[in-house]
């Protein structure tokens, strides 16, 4: 299963990989749009990304929540009717919506387009053993 790991020592705050996310999947750099977000707290970084536990997968009345063949959890558009309880329920706040930009929520897919703009590598993109 692959998931971007976080080294949260290793992170400068720099922006990269939350203007690399949200440049690849909005086309602006907005950190808002990004699948990654990155916050100071106390003078540290606070890495928020998807961990890929798939706990938001059984809350998703319509069943638009899946993994894919790498273990990643998606959104299938498809199916998915913006009810937001994936949003609500995700126990890392990592899955969000900006229904300005686009009607589904929206989260880290593990495409590693952060973690190759990152400078230092705090965000790593790895493969793990998949999750029962």
């Amino acid at each position: 299963m692959k998931i971007m790991q976080v080294n949260a020592e290793k992170c400068v705050q720099c922006g990269a990989c939350t203007e690399a996310c949200s440049k690849a999947y909005f086309k602006e750099n907005s950190p808002e749009l990004s699948r990654v977000k990155v916050d100071n707290m106390a003078g540290f970084a606070n890495i928020n990304i998807c961990s890929q536990c798939g706990a938001c997968i059984g809350v998703c009345p319509t069943q638009a929540l899946e993994r894919d063949a790498n273990g990643v959890v998606q959104v299938r558009k498809d199916k998915c009717t913006s009810c937001l309880m994936c949003v609500g329920f995700c126990p890392s706040a990592s899955m969000f919506f900006d229904g300005d930009k686009q009607t589904e929520p929206f989260k880290c897919i593990a495409c590693g387009i952060c973690a190759r703009k990152c400078p230092t590598g705090a965000l790593e993109l790895v493969n793990v053993p998949a999750k029962a």
